[in-house]
């Protein structure tokens, strides 16, 4: 299965107790091209009556699919699928299209469309610094304040280009899936930024204090993660243990970003070639002192791990005075105290902003959400749609996403959300309504745009590792998703759901819209390899779905 699915089958019981519904892990799964599934063993057929008037009908399949429907492993579980032309709409294959699944990760279609359509593609995130206070020549008798404005990287992943960088297995799944790998960019480059240009209008000393302003929304922890109005580096602390020299040595390690009072030790171990790499992070004193500990493999690739920032607030303030001090601006306050909200104006009015950081076009966010399935990013589109209606309580995007559907032409009726990302328990959608949304974008001058920013079956994205030399490669652009938890009771994992949505590129110009899912499948054992079996078996519909006349 190779090195990068190592998932701990307890991690996925774990996770389950707290209504774990992620990413669809068609990016580790093994298979290099769609070939045929595994000749099945004798089992019961999808009955005819699955095929009936009322629930659809599924056309004439590529044979290869009803193969893999009928798997042993699905003897339990439902299937969906509904395939579209772009043109009219036809259905070309349906089954059960207007029937509640469990939506994973393919959520993230509603909320980041309707976050792109509300903010508009080129929106930009602009994120002040103010002086308030008196200023007398290079002195600011006062305090500087950052005002948060729910940008989702502050410059920590943008390109020279001012493209925004991923990987295609995102650090904030480091510690779930061995195998994730950082962006190269500074994760302070933002408040860095904030600090030169500080510098550059003429303020060398602040007797006072830096404070950021995160008024712009309330954290809501039904998001889960929850978004905050200051994200540096995904409100995380990455930290990348490589093997020492030869076996008993420590091993080394490397984290960012670095802002007191945040320390990280390690313990860690090189043990032989072959070994088992095991690293265990444990955090204490609210987050900031952080211990490694465990073994790692001398033939091991670096292995990544996170922790998180758990007062994003305090850390981007002590940040923001470190770089201060770097650009050459003394702040007479202590890096390290709490950060003062109490000293906040009611407002900006007249006050002189001495810097500003400007983030990419939306579109640039909405791409890496969708390629790398970014949990926060997606609960961050809902806090951010409540901001456009004036209030501060994610709640009230709900509204604003519900207005976008109807306008898009999706019966929203034929979904329910709690979240914008596709992880709470309740969360449901019907193959119809996803189709909808997906149809919806064909219609808009952003169509290829939308359809590129999804993951690219053998290219990129958590796609880019299924089907690299198979036809149909490059030829399917689709969002997946995944809820996966554990049946403690029968030693094996319960996969609630595992799907994909998106367009096949059928040539001349034309990209059906698709969506192909199964609920209530299971693995023959607790080993997380069976996870990856039934997601390359949706990878592979897609491909014979693209590759079916």
């Amino acid at each position: 299965m190779g090195n990068r699915i190592r998932v701990s089958a307890l991690s996925l019981r774990r996770r389950a107790g707290a209504g774990f519904a992620a990413l669809l892990l068609v990016a580790l799964a093994s298979g290099t091209g769609a070939r045929a599934a595994p000749s099945p063993s004798p089992a019961p057929s999808p009955s005819p009556t699955s095929w009936s008037s009322g629930v659809g009908d599924p056309g004439r399949l590529d044979p290869r699919i009803t193969e893999i429907m009928r798997k042993p492993e699905y003897r339990h579980a439902q299937w969906g699928l509904l395939q579209t032309e772009p043109a009219d709409g036809q259905v070309l294959h349906s089954l059960f299209p207007g029937q509640f699944f469990i939506p994973g990760s393919t959520a993230k279609l509603f909320a980041v469309s309707g976050t792109w359509r509300t903010l508009g593609t080129d929106h930009r995130f602009v994120t002040p610094v103010y002086a308030v206070g008196e200023r007398t020549g290079a002195t600011l008798t006062g305090d500087l304040d950052l005002v948060a404005q729910g940008d989702l990287t502050m410059g920590g992943r943008t390109r020279p280009d001012g493209t925004v960088a991923y990987t295609d297995l995102d650090h904030t799944y480091a510690n779930d899936f061995p195998g994730a790998t950082l962006t190269p960019e500074n994760p302070l480059a933002g408040i860095d930024q904030l600090a030169r240009q500080v510098r550059d209008s003429g303020i060398t000393r602040v007797d006072g204090d830096v404070i950021v302003d995160s008024r712009l929304f309330a954290p809501d922890p039904v998001l889960d993660p929850t978004p905050t109005p200051l994200i540096i580096n995904d409100n995380l602390i990455d930290l990348l243990t490589r093997p020492g020299d030869r076996a008993g040595a420590d091993a080394r390690l490397d984290w960012r970003p670095k802002a007191a009072p945040y320390r990280v030790t390690s313990t860690v171990k090189t043990v032989a070639a072959g070994k088992p790499t095991n690293v265990t992070v444990t955090a204490a004193d609210g987050g900031t002192r952080i211990r490694l500990s465990g073994t790692i493999a001398a033939d091991s690739e670096p292995l990544l791990r996170t922790s998180p920032i758990t007062d994003p607030a305090a850390f981007g303030r002590t940040a923001l005075i470190e770089a201060l001090a770097r650009a050459g601006v003394e702040v007479s306050a202590a890096a390290t105290a709490p950060n003062p909200v109490a000293r906040l104006p009611r407002d900006y009015d007249g006050r002189p902003r001495v810097a500003a950081y400007t983030s990419p076009p939306y579109e640039q966010y909405a791409k890496l959400i969708l390629k790398v399935s970014h949990n926060l990013g997606a609960n961050l589109g809902i806090c951010l749609m409540a901001v456009t209606t004036g209030g501060n309580q994610c709640e009230d995007g709900f509204p604003v996403l519900a207005a976008f559907l109807d306008r898009a032409g999706v019966d929203r009726r034929q979904a329910e959300l709690m979240d914008g990302r596709g992880g709470n328990p309740a969360d449901r959608a019907t193959p119809q309504a996803l189709v909808q949304m997906l149809a919806y974008w064909q219609r808009t001058p952003d169509a290829q745009r939308f359809r590129e920013a999804l993951p690219i079956l053998g290219v990129d994205g958590l796609l880019a590792e299924n089907c690299r030399s198979c036809p149909a490669r490059g030829k399917v652009f689709a969002k997946t998703g995944a809820a996966v938890g554990g049946d403690t009771l029968n030693d094996r994992l319960a996969v609630g759901a595992i799907t994909i949505a998106g367009y096949l590129d059928k040539g001349g110009g034309r990209f059906d819209t698709f969506y192909a899912g199964v609920n209530g499948a299971s693995t023959p054992t607790a080993d997380p390899a069976g996870v990856l079996t039934i997601a390359n078996d949706l990878a592979l519909i897609a491909a014979y779905l693209q590759e079916s006349p």
